[in-house]
């Protein structure tokens, strides 16, 4: 095969990679726009509107609700403050009548001791003032002696009395997650407990 000077091949020509960067400082640059205006009715009205979608789905502490609207961003401060004085203004948002409602929920649906109860109204954002009325008024209504029966007859009823000490352990354990004190609880395992299959009493 006859090589031909004439015939070789054009070594590639590589151009420059032009970098982006480079090109948008030699471009330029626009000015930004100016925002325009915030209209503060415009975001009263929509914060207001927004509250009172989140009271429609189920119902919130003050301090519950001013949490929640204010993670818009633009929601503001002052919009958020508007809102909430318009909800207690017609009694949408009422701490007191919240506190004392969720309190009888929460015992009527499952028997729960008063500093249980109380926790939870502190995770709801309620004042310590307030959420003693509502503690008050409730458990005086409803006995924490009868609640701690009723704990623990329903916990009987699905898993039986205890008959060792590791069975009154788990009773034990169960009624102070429900908040109940030891005053309470101790005397009840010791009285729900029965015999072993040996005949021995293993309250001691």
């Amino acid at each position: 095969m006859k090589f031909n000077a004439n015939s070789k091949k054009r070594a590639p020509q590589f151009r420059p990679r032009t970098n982006p960067h480079d090109r948008q400082m030699q471009e330029p640059v626009e000015e930004a726009k100016p925002r325009r205006p915030v209209d503060p009715e415009r975001v009263r009205a929509r914060t207001l509107k927004r509250a009172v979608a989140l009271l429609a789905a189920k119902p919130r502490s003050v301090g519950e609700m001013r949490e929640r609207l204010l993670e818009k961003q633009w929601a503001t401060e002052e919009s958020v403050e508007y809102a909430l004085d318009k909800l207690k203004e017609h009694k949408y948002l009422d701490d007191a009548q919240y506190a004392q409602s969720f309190a009888s929920y929460q015992v009527k649906g499952k028997p729960m001791g008063r500093s249980r109860v109380a926790m939870d109204l502190k995770r709801k954002q309620i004042d310590p003032d307030t959420a003693q009325a509502a503690l008050d008024k409730v458990f005086d209504e409803t006995p924490e002696t009868d609640l701690i029966d009723e704990a623990i007859a329903r916990y009987t009823r699905t898993r039986g009395a205890p008959t060792d000490r590791q069975a009154q352990k788990r009773l034990f354990d169960f009624l102070m997650r429900r908040g109940f004190s030891y005053d309470l609880i101790q005397p009840r395992v010791r009285a729900a407990a029965v015999d072993d299959e040996d005949g021995n009493d293993d309250t001691a």
